[in-house]
Order: C-alpha cells, then structure tokens, then sequence
C-alpha cells in the first residue's frame, strides 16, 4: 500500500479548515472532491492528487504537492498545494463581484431606532413568503 496522509488530516495541515473535525465534516457533507469524485475523511492523499474544495461562496482547485498531517505556519501550508489558475481566476472574479455588490448596496445614515425596528420587524413578518 502506497504511503499516503488522511485528507482531513492534510486539509487541515493546509489550512483550509480550522479544525481537524470541521475538515473531516466538510468531506462527509460533499464539500470536498477528490480527483473528481466524492471521498470519505479517511481517504489518503499523495502529490498529485487532485481536489476540488469549497467552503461557503469559495472554492479551490488545488493539486497537491507536499504531504504533511501536522499543522505549521501559512508560508509551509503553501508549499503543500498549488493552486490551478483558473481557479485563482474564478476565486478573483468572484470577490470582485461582491465587492462591486457591496459598493451597490445603499448604506442607511443611522442605527433604526425601536419604532423603526418593530416597523421593519412587523414588515418582515407580514411579507414573510413574498422573498
């Protein structure tokens, strides 16, 4: 059997995950692919292998490059993946996009004060299925 590292445990090392077990958790959940197919925590990486990774409205594809199951500094997690351009590409653009959402949103002047609270509350609650 080849010598190989846990994926939740080498997730975690790269510090994709804060934990070890919110790693472990997003392969369980489908969040984490490996050389495109759905992989248990157990599962062992080796450089070469390729993943697909997404956490909230990011995601990476990375191929792996260094092995490791313990955690260190950014600058080593760095060295233990690349990063494929096209994904440092979407990952841009869609920060972008955000961000030129947020620059759109209009910003109120002022905190609500309790009478415009429960008027936002009671219009909330009325239009509740509208949304």
């Amino acid at each position: 059997m080849s010598e190989g590292t846990r994926i939740d445990s080498w997730l975690w090392a790269a510090r994709f995950f804060k934990t070890r077990s919110l790693a472990k958790q997003a392969v369980e959940g489908g969040k984490v692919q490996v050389d495109g197919s759905k992989a248990k925590p157990s599962k062992t990486v080796q450089p070469g292998t390729e993943l697909e990774i997404r956490k909230g409205e990011q995601k990476w594809t990375v191929r792996v490059e260094a092995l490791s199951s313990k955690r260190g500094s950014a600058s080593i997690a760095e060295t233990l993946y690349r990063e494929t351009e096209q994904s440092k590409a979407a990952r841009e653009s869609a920060a972008e996009n955000r961000r030129l959402g947020r620059a759109a949103m209009p910003t109120p002047d002022h905190r609500p004060n309790k009478k415009e609270r429960r008027d936002l509350q009671r219009f909330r609650r009325d239009h509740e299925g509208d949304l």
